[in-house]
């Protein structure tokens, strides 16, 4: 089944029920906003997270192999049974970049982990003390 949703960048879309990811917990800042769908950004490797209950909010993202070369991002054990994560294919990790004056900013200490299986997610907090 398929939903259409307005929004600010590309107007009125149309998702499948099935590609919309569930954030229980909201992102940071935007916790009552639980539902997103990923939107191809042009012919780049680049998404929009596009949410779904609200028109104003979207995220660049990313995979942080296209945008870092710091290495992998490791995500805990307590999220990966958090996403119910039974496969190692089904764990999408991305990351939400920004831009602040003429640079491009990859938030690598929160990434987004997705079960792609059960398109659950959460915003990882990575402490490298």
């Amino acid at each position: 089944m398929t939903m259409k949703f307005e929004t600010s960048r590309f107007g009125q879309i149309e998702a499948s029920e099935d590609r919309i990811i569930n954030f229980p917990s909201g992102l940071p800042g935007f916790s009552q906003l639980n539902r997103y769908v990923l939107i191809d950004y042009k012919d780049t490797p680049l998404k929009w997270l596009q949410s779904v209950d609200d028109p104003q909010v979207a995220f660049i993202v990313a995979d942080p192999k296209t945008v870092s070369t710091e290495g992998s991002i490791t995500i805990g054990d307590d999220v990966v049974r958090f996403l119910k994560i039974e496969k190692e294919e089904d764990l999408a990790v991305l990351i939400i970049l920004r831009s602040e004056g003429d640079k491009v900013i990859a938030n690598l200490k929160g990434p987004l982990a997705i079960n792609s299986d059960r398109m659950l997610g959460v915003q990882a907090v990575i402490d490298q003390a």
